[in-house]
């Protein structure tokens, strides 16, 4: 894979994750400004990443996996019709989201609500298409030979950690720059007042890279 656009779209979208406030800096800084310690903020940050990393790991492994199964000319399709109606269920129940976290919550607790909520957005979803641009023939490796296929297996693997890490890397930088931002000059008034309904933008760009992953 030589173009560099399909890694640089993995890190938009994880930057993107990084701007929704419920992906998880808006918990971060109102779990800071309740002790009132920007440590805290930082700290929060952690398990939150852990969690969507873990929620994009179970997608790009299920993804991997189907790749080794189903010939692609069968994956594509199927995955954009799963992502065009993960889209349209989330333009219609758009506000689908784990509930049962309350403020008072340990590192377990974050990464739990970080992994569902990445899941119920359909975070790793949405890396169907790039991926499939990454490895577009990885079916064939079978064929090549068994060094080969171990060969092509490695280099798949490797790609697909990179994609996960490149991905939450951005995610938490972008994150926790927005988190100190507004915990230390902004504060959580502001979403009073320039609240930007992110729900409806994922939904649509969901449904966007359904359609984008048939024009492949």
């Amino acid at each position: 894979m030589t173009a560099a656009w399909p890694w640089i779209a993995v890190a938009a979208l994880g930057a993107y994750h990084g701007i929704d406030p419920s992906m998880g800096w808006l918990f971060a800084v109102a779990l800071g400004l309740q002790e009132r310690r920007r440590a805290k903020v930082l700290w929060s940050l952690v398990p939150i990443a852990i969690g969507h990393l873990l929620s994009i790991g179970v997608a790009v492994a299920l993804i991997a996996g189907l790749q080794q199964v189903v010939a692609l000319e069968l994956l594509r399709p199927i995955g954009a019709a799963a992502l065009i109606l993960f889209g349209l269920f989330r333009l219609i129940w758009p506000r689908a989201h784990p509930r049962w976290v309350a403020m008072r919550v340990n590192s377990f607790d974050l990464t739990l609500w970080s992994f569902l909520m990445a899941s119920a957005h359909g975070a790793g979803l949405m890396l169907f298409p790039i991926l499939l641009r990454i490895n577009p023939h990885q079916e064939h490796a079978a064929h090549a030979g068994h060094a080969m296929a171990l060969a092509q297996a490695a280099h798949t693997t490797t790609q697909a950690i990179a994609v996960m890490l490149l991905h939450t890397g951005a995610m938490m930088l972008m994150m926790g720059v927005i988190a100190i931002v507004v915990y230390d000059f902004v504060g959580l008034a502001i979403l009073r007042s320039a609240w930007i309904n992110l729900d409806i933008i994922w939904a649509g760009a969901l449904i966007a890279a359904g359609v984008f992953s048939l024009l492949l």
